[in-house]
């Protein structure tokens, strides 16, 4: 029993001895020994190959990589030839736990990393349908190309659209922003183009005005302002009895006079301003030591300031009547014109004076305009644009009245010149042996001595200044029966039952023929309103603090133009317009409802008898307003020279006046002559 225990005892000890000396021996084997087997293994199964595919070369062992070498020399020495017949045998291909097929399944974990995505090379590939059976919301699938993809559940690809949709609106809001506020800085810089003076355009963009120095006459003021302290100290100087200082102030205001100059800006003045200002500045100092007072400089500017304010009402008076003046005289060439052409006409044989179609005058069929002037050039103008622009010439049919002494000047221009196939007739106010002063109110009142006296000699004026009052009272207009024979037209044209009458400062740009279909509604003139929120109404043309302008008259009324006025003769006697006329003109004799003209009066006789018509028919302020609209002056029938900037003056604003020009002939011998140039 011992023995059997002893020796059972000693096959324990054995097997657990040998138990842990194969624990040790695999440990060794994993930890030391399985990397040089595979090594090993490795460069076997590489030289057979090699030697198989090299046989010209050699023993295929040549080509083993060195580290596959070194380890099989290592193998070689530590085990015995039947272990390394075992290893040799484990590199079967066919073997899936072979060395060559772990080396040729490339295990060792190969990612691509592409944007999101993520593969494993050596993951097995599956078909279309099992991707779709076994693929699970949000997992990593494989592309056909042998990349994975990331496939999302619907509900997160709406989400995802949603959020692009988000992206992309929110990206268009910002680009509209951005051409919006694109535009407004365009527009910002027009607008400041706009009020960039077009003097500096030429030194600096326009858009950095900024750089432009803005004070270009800094130094002509600042001399200027010298020279009136020390004016102010040279009175103080002779006052205190400070001689030499007197006589120094004098002499520096004198060169700082002559180095001014007539200079408007800075660039005028004389090349020695400057070193004039130093010296005045110097002298002005020592002045400032020794004399200032500040009461007496004070008084002494005060004093400066009232004579200067003095000066300068005195100057628009006087700007005002030689303005004035120029605007109701005749320049010198156009009294030449009509002088050649009286002489001319009156060396006419009797036979040759005669216009043809003389049948036309009172047929009511054709279109009759009234020109009533004393202006050859301006009445030419008025006939040539009418003509230039009608449709069919030969219906029309001008009524020119002049007074004596351009009657001859008159008939001659249009034998010479005749409107192409429209009819002319001239006349001479004179000749109307009915218009006496028996008759006419006017006549009556500017022949009696109160009027003579109100007229001509306008409160006895001495100087330019006082008499520019009073000038608008000895305007000749006023004298003129040609001004107020418009009161008068069944008179003068009885047979006619429509008339258009037309001034002498108007330019026809359009056919007007439009103008004798108009309906008047029983109204007596058709004419343009010129009424705004507060202007040219009623009770500005008339007086309202006298009963009977009071009692009869609305003073916000609006008021309308002479110029272009559509008159139906038919109700005009009906209506007795020229009785109105006489009943208002004989109660103002002693100028109480209005001063002067024949607007005032028009507004009275036509009250409530004017059929307003469309303003582009008729635009206005073309002698007096800068900043009539130029689409307005394009698209208007007829443009107006109201006011004192006649076309054929030299007070005419030259922005209008290629209007008027362009239908005159300057080549015209009569012209040339006479040195009438556009």
């Amino acid at each position: 029993m011992a023995s059997k225990r002893e020796a059972s005892g000693v096959r324990i000890g054995r097997s657990r001895s040998g138990g842990s000396r194969l624990t040790l021996v695999a440990l060794v084997f994993f930890c030391v020994l399985s990397p040089l087997v595979f090594f090993f293994g490795r460069g076997l199964h590489a030289g057979s190959v090699h030697g198989d595919d090299n046989t010209s070369n050699g023993s295929g062992i040549e080509n083993i990589d060195w580290r596959e070498r070194m380890a099989l020399q290592h193998l070689s020495s530590l085990f015995s030839k039947e272990v390394l017949d075992v290893i040799t045998a484990n590199i079967d291909d066919s073997n899936s736990l072979s060395l060559n097929s772990f080396r040729k399944s490339n295990m060792s974990a190969s990612w691509k990393i592409d944007g999101s995505e993520a593969s494993f090379e050596n993951k097995p590939k599956k078909s279309a349908d099992d991707m779709k059976q076994q693929t699970p919301k949000g997992t990593v699938t494989d592309s056909s190309d042998g990349q994975s993809q990331f496939t999302d559940s619907p509900t997160k690809l709406a989400r995802r659209q949603l959020r692009e949709k988000r992206r992309l609106k929110r990206a268009a809001e910002l680009v509209q922003q951005d051409e919006e506020v694109t535009v407004k800085l365009e527009n910002a810089a027009i607008e400041r183009s706009k009020s960039v003076d077009s003097a500096v355009l030429g030194k600096y963009s326009i858009w950095r005005k900024e750089n432009e120095n803005e004070n270009t006459d800094s130094t002509l003021r600042f001399m200027r302002d010298q020279m009136i302290m020390a004016r102010v100290y040279l009175t103080i100087a002779k006052m205190k009895n400070k001689l030499d200082l007197y006589r120094e102030l004098q002499t520096r205001i004198k060169e700082s006079q002559r180095a001014l100059g007539e200079a408007s800006g800075d660039a005028d003045l004389h090349h020695s301003a400057p070193e004039r200002m130093k010296a005045m500045g110097q002298v002005l100092s020592k002045a400032r030591e020794q004399l200032y007072d500040c009461k007496l400089v004070t008084g002494k500017l005060r004093a400066m300031l009232q004579t200067a304010d003095e000066q300068v009402r005195s100057l628009k008076r006087q700007s005002t009547f030689l303005s004035q003046l120029a605007a109701k005289t005749i320049p010198n060439a156009i009294h030449c014109l009509s002088m050649r052409l009286t002489i001319e006409y009156y060396l006419l044989p009797p036979e040759k004076r005669k216009f043809p179609r003389s049948e036309n005058l009172e047929n009511r069929d054709l279109y009759h305009y009234a020109l009533f002037s004393d202006n050859v050039l301006a009445a030419s103008v008025v006939v040539n644009s009418t003509v230039m622009n009608a449709k069919d010439p030969s219906k029309h049919v001008f009524h020119l009245v002049t007074d004596r002494l351009n009657y001859g000047a008159m008939n001659m221009w249009f034998l010479l010149n005749p409107p192409g196939k429209a009819t002319i007739h001239v006349e001479n106010v004179d000749e109307f042996k009915w218009l006496n002063s028996s008759y006419c109110p006017v006549l009556r009142q500017l022949e009696s001595a109160a009027m003579k006296e109100y007229y001509f000699k306008a409160d006895h004026p001495t100087t330019l200044s006082s008499g520019s009052s009073n000038l608008k009272y000895r305007n000749p207009k006023y004298l003129s029966m040609l001004n107020h024979l418009r009161f008068y037209l069944p008179q003068v044209y009885p047979k006619l039952d429509k008339i258009l009458f037309l001034d002498d400062d108007i330019v026809v740009q359009k056919d007007l023929t439009g103008l004798w279909s108009v309906d008047l509604h029983g109204k007596v003139n058709g004419a343009v309103e010129t009424c705004g929120e507060s202007f040219h109404r009623f009770d500005k043309y008339l007086n309202f603090s006298n009963p009977h302008i009071a009692r009869n008259f609305d003073p916000n009324a609006c008021g309308w133009a002479y110029g272009m006025n559509m008159f139906d003769l038919k109700e005009w006697k009906k209506k007795d317009i020229t009785g109105i006329y006489h009943k208002w003109q004989n109660m103002n004799e002693d100028r109480v409802l209005w001063k002067l003209g024949t607007l005032p009066p028009g507004l009275i006789t036509f009250y409530k008898l004017t059929h307003p018509l469309d303003k582009s028919w008729h635009v206005l302020g073309l002698g007096y307003n800068p900043s009539v609209d130029r689409s307005e002056i394009d698209h208007a029938a007829v443009i107006h020279y109201n006011g004192n900037m006649k076309p054929w003056l030299e007070l005419a604003m030259t922005k209008y006046r290629p209007y008027w020009t362009k239908y005159i002939k300057y080549d015209h011998p009569y012209l040339r002559t006479c040195n009438l140039s556009n």
